[in-house]
């Protein structure tokens, strides 16, 4: 009696709480219809597709389907770990990911920085607008472009160079070469596009700081420095949380496409591996459990870098 007591004045409560909601998705109505698009795409796209990790700890056949294929546990698990590629491939996939750690992230703080200081508006929406184009372009041109100018054989640069009397360089066949060439690509493709959040977070900045650090007598420099880049510290720390979650992916499309044998040892990532071993040799179950291996990493450094974040005063991501 007691407990039913007890538990009685809790339903009014919940009975408040669900009209509530209630009244609220009434309200908002038009903006959740406007998002139902994009919540569809995400559980056909994102949520449904997650129960096929099961097949990981299965030897997955597609005649007996998921239901019906013998569960095996861990096993795909302790072959990808024993297998010799393992490390070459978490390697080549860090590596890569690092050049772009250091190389490519802070380019667009650079880039926003620089266009913010630029006074003629005509002469930053160019800017903006040559810096942008290489974005909207596939990595298929892309590496169309790279094979135009640096092919050992008949490439612009190499032309060049024998022109001069130069001897010729095999940059896309030179190991040494491969991870920088890939960094490269992704910061002239994409580091114009990213500085779109921090302008934004420029942008949200008071202007009431600038003009209280320009009657103390502080130059642009010492306004970058005090004002703009403590105001984007919170977007900053943000996207280098995404960042640190995509670690463990370099892209498939770019590096597929820029792979050939000479380069093999160091271009194999995780990436052209699932597809090599799960799509053109149809070991679906072991390249789950690799790409799955993937995923967790990312997840957990997510969840790192958001609690270091969070320590340190920040709002993280979540």
């Amino acid at each position: 009696m007691k407990a039913m007591k007890a538990a009685g004045p809790e339903l009014p409560n919940q009975a408040g709480k669900w009209g509530r909601l209630g009244r609220r998705l009434y309200r908002d109505r038009s903006l959740y219809l406007l998002a139902l698009p994009g919540i569809l795409f995400l559980i056909l796209f994102k949520y449904v597709p997650m129960w096929g990790i099961v097949i990981a700890f299965q030897d997955y056949s597609p005649f007996a389907g998921i239901l019906h294929s013998p569960w095996v546990g861990l096993k795909h698990f302790e072959r990808f770990f024993a297998n010799p590629d393992f490390w070459m491939l978490f390697r080549n996939t860090i590596a890569i990911n690092l050049l772009s750690l250091f190389l490519f992230f802070p380019l667009p703080i650079l880039i926003a920085l620089m266009l913010n200081e630029l006074r003629s508006v005509l002469f930053k929406r160019l800017v903006q607008t040559v810096i942008y184009l290489p974005h909207f372009l596939s990595w298929v041109i892309i590496a169309g472009l790279t094979f135009f100018l640096f092919a050992k054989g008949e490439g612009l640069v190499n032309d060049i160079l024998e022109a001069l009397g130069r001897p010729r360089l095999g940059v896309l066949t030179n190991p040494n070469a491969f991870w920088l060439m890939v960094t490269l690509q992704s910061i002239w493709k994409e580091a114009g596009w990213g500085t779109i959040l921090f302008l934004a977070g420029i942008a949200g900045i008071n202007p009431s700081l600038y003009e209280a650090v320009k009657m103390d007598g502080a130059g642009r420099l010492r306004q970058m420095w005090h004002i703009t880049l403590p105001g984007l510290r919170s977007v900053i720390v943000v996207l280098f949380i995404l960042k640190l979650g995509d670690m463990m992916d370099v892209g498939f499309e770019q590096i597929f496409l820029m792979y050939n044998g000479a380069v093999s040892n160091v271009a194999e990532v995780f990436d052209t591996y699932v597809y090599r071993l799960g799509i053109k040799q149809s070991q679906f179950s072991y390249s789950t459990a690799a790409g799955l291996f993937k995923s967790l990493v990312g997840l957990a450094l997510v969840l790192i870098g958001n609690k270091v974040a969070r320590k340190f005063g920040e709002e993280g991501v979540f």
